[in-house]
């Protein structure tokens, strides 16, 4: 017996992500160039108030990736409780694309024109909260960020101070913003600590190694002492790049499927939990993959939103089939689990890795890049190049 579901689950591709090291072969710098400076010359700091306009990606219509208008706009000011940041890197999310492209449900005429982005790396040049001071570099979200309040996609942001969060003094901006891109590492931990009550010994699948939700659920599951963290890669370069970059079990879909590839590491038994960030096809053929009273979370459908399951893989396995939204979760436990996870940052136990790091002005370039490339890592842009 078989089902096609159509999911619109809120995940990568859904609700934007709340308030929410390196790897030098992987960093997007090539070879001879200097990277990024971490400590910032804050002169700029004092004539905060003469700026008059700042440049910023705007959508003014819904539609194709040339709908990333580079243009220049009103300089936000601070208000009570704000912070002013000037931004040095964003990161780029599936969400923004499909928001861009009018496939959201938030994407209405009403909510047009609207900056995009929603997160990113910068200081703050101006503040009005206790909490932060001139000079600190910060992460930065916000609530509806880049989908139904203005984002990240410019020089000059001013944020409530609940959606900053102080970066580690070593961890420079470009991974700063990798760290929030695509919220995968949020993702996995959510979904590993509050979805499931996981258990070291236990085994993991998340798909697509490239991916946000692919690559950083397997960092988050082997912090967490899982058995086996396992993805997936659509093709034999992708699988040996992953391979080359330290993750030992993933499956070469060109030349096995996922099921086969499961069985094949679990010695005949799957896994405890998948966290699916793909979907479409690869949903039903990764459902069969659980082990009795698993449990599947639908976070994404990069691969699609209609997929077909068969449905004694969830009755005769009593699986648990969970959809997620960062709505989902209490202020208190997405700040707590945020908090851990920038504790694993600056340790080092989590690294995230970039792809491809374009101007600001590129903007249309690098969403295509994320969407139809399917890059090895995140893609960002650094504002004011």
């Amino acid at each position: 017996m078989t089902m096609v579901i159509d999911i619109v689950t809120n995940g990568r591709s859904g609700a934007p992500p709340p308030y929410p090291l390196p790897q030098p072969d992987q960093s997007g710098i090539a070879a001879g160039q200097r990277p990024r400076r971490e400590k910032r010359n804050l002169k700029e700091v004092s004539s905060m108030k003469a700026i008059q306009s700042i440049k910023a990606i705007q959508y003014r219509a819904y539609g194709a990736y040339a709908e990333n208008s580079f243009v220049d706009l009103p300089a936000p000011a601070a208000n009570d409780g704000q912070v002013l940041v000037r931004m040095h890197t964003v990161g780029i999310n599936p969400l923004d694309n499909t928001f861009r492209s009018g496939q959201h449900y938030a994407a209405t005429p009403e909510n047009l024109p609207r900056v995009g982005g929603q997160m990113g790396a910068g200081v703050v040049v101006e503040t009005k909260s206790p909490n932060f001071k001139v000079g600190d570099r910060v992460f930065v979200t916000g609530p509806g960020f880049g989908v139904i309040a203005d984002g990240t996609w410019r020089e000059l942001v001013a944020a409530p101070a609940a959606g900053l969060m102080p970066i580690p003094s070593h961890v420079d901006d470009d991974h700063a913003a990798a760290f929030l891109a695509g919220a995968g590492y949020l993702t996995g931990y959510l979904v590993l600590t509050e979805f499931v009550a996981f258990k070291p010994g236990q085994s993991v699948l998340a798909p697509g190694i490239g991916g946000a939700v692919g690559m950083e659920s397997v960092q988050i599951a082997r912090q967490l002492g899982a058995s086996l963290a396992i993805s997936t890669a659509s093709t034999r370069a992708k699988a040996e790049k992953a391979h080359a970059a330290g993750y030992e079990h993933v499956i070469d879909l060109s030349r096995e499927s996922v099921r086969d590839g499961v069985m094949r590491l679990t010695g005949g038994k799957g896994v405890d939990v998948i966290i699916d960030g793909v979907g479409g096809k690869l949903t039903g053929e990764a459902l069969g993959c659980l082990l009795p009273g698993g449990t599947y979370a639908v976070v994404g459908y990069a691969g699609g939103r209609e997929a077909s399951v068969n449905l004694t893989d969830i009755i005769w396995k009593a699986a648990k089939v969970r959809g997620f939204t960062f709505r989902a979760f209490a202020p208190e436990t997405l700040a707590a689990a945020q908090k851990t996870l920038i504790a694993y940052l600056s340790e080092g136990a989590i690294q995230p890795t970039i792809a491809k790091v374009f101007p600001l002005s590129d903007a249309a370039d690098a969403v295509r890049h994320l969407i139809e490339d399917r890059p090895f890592g995140r893609v960002l842009m650094r504002v004011g190049e």
